[in-house]
């Protein structure tokens, strides 16, 4: 069949919307093309999937015209999320995978030019759309991203680590030529909460009996907090104690923290259900604090989502900086929006702040 479609997923904020993969393949002169708004990331996955196929002894159709459409068509995307996608897609419009192994699936994974699947940002995002709006579909990614999309349960996280793993999973039994089901793929599992995860803490700190009094106030009734005081005088090691002396998170704000965070990339498996601490240097933007860009991404308030934001130097920051915290400190989240598109981004942090005299 020279018509085949694959499911996977792209990010909007914290959404995961869907995307149809779809790929023909027809007659006439050799070409490639990509279409459905996509960004430059995603257009240089002609160049990635066309090496890993051949690197991978499988079978790039040359002599055909190749168009692969991701749909929607008014929904931007981004990364290189898509190359497995497109790959597999490629693979069954040439008759080389069933089309049916791939209905109950979703495909996300970044492609070496050797065939081998990179980690993408926004896994524990995606799985997290998956479970709400109660897909039945399984996700297929590679290792390091199954490991934290296993973190939402309820729903089924495959893993690979090549493009053969993938294919040959999906491939044909050869007694019955029925297609496979994915069972040679290993079902990621989440890695255990630590019981006591290391952070630095306020019993460490000599003295100072009177900061740490406001420290304890402050941590009860989840205020806001400046410290003024000379340089040298322990703002910042006392800043840096505070998260301990807040309650473990539960496991609803632990995946929204970690939600956050797989967004940008930045998410440790290792530091699973630790409050964030956030500390952005008084040069920081107000873009850079709140969030923006093109897409948008979280900006600092977002990253620190049920944790601590310290801003060390407080009357350094420029002063925009400092008036866009205003609405998210009152609402809890952020609204970015821009001329093509507008995102939400959670914001519930607590702030800490310090300067000198």
């Amino acid at each position: 069949m020279s018509l085949a479609l694959v499911h996977s997923r792209s990010l909007d904020g914290l959404a995961a919307p869907a995307v149809s993969v779809e790929v023909h393949l027809a007659n006439g002169l050799p070409s490639f093309t990509l279409v459905g708004l996509a960004d430059t990331e995603v257009k240089e996955a002609r160049e990635r999937v066309r090496a890993a196929l051949q690197t991978s002894g499988l079978g790039f159709p040359h002599n055909k015209r190749i168009t692969v459409n991701l749909a929607p068509a008014d929904l931007p995307k981004e990364s290189g999320r898509f190359d497995l996608p497109i790959a597999l897609g490629i693979l069954a419009a040439n008759g080389q995978l069933p089309i049916q192994a791939l209905e109950g699936l979703e495909f996300a994974g970044e492609l070496s030019l050797a065939g081998d699947l990179r980690p993408v940002r926004g896994a524990l995002a995606m799985s997290l759309a998956v479970k709400r709006l109660g897909v039945s579909r399984s996700l297929v990614l590679p290792e390091a991203s199954a490991a934290e999309a296993a973190l939402v349960s309820g729903i089924t996280v495959l893993s690979a680590r090549h493009l053969l793993d993938v294919v040959q999973a999906l491939s044909p039994q050869p007694e019955g030529g029925e297609g496979g089901e994915p069972t040679a793929l290993p079902q990621a599992v989440a890695r255990p909460r630590p019981a006591a995860p290391p952070c630095a803490d306020l019993r460490e700190v000599k003295g100072q009996a009177g900061a740490k009094r406001a420290l304890e106030i402050a941590a009860a009734g989840a205020h806001s907090l400046l410290m003024v005081g000379p340089p040298g005088t322990g703002k910042s090691m006392l800043a840096q104690r505070f998260a301990g002396l807040l309650p473990p998170l539960s496991e609803e704000q632990a995946l929204e923290s970690a939600a956050v965070l797989s967004l940008n990339g930045g998410f440790d498996i290792g530091r699973w259900g630790q409050r964030v601490l956030r500390t952005p240097h008084h040069s920081a933007s107000s873009v850079a604090l709140v969030g923006g860009g093109s897409p948008p991404r979280p900006g600092e308030i977002s990253l620190a989502q049920h944790g601590v934001l310290f801003l060390d130097e407080l009357p350094e920051f420029p002063r925009a900086a400092l008036e866009a915290l205003r609405e998210p400190l009152e609402t809890g989240r952020i609204v970015i929006s821009r001329a093509a598109r507008q995102a939400e981004f959670p914001a519930k942090f607590q702030l800490l702040a310090a300067m000198n005299p």
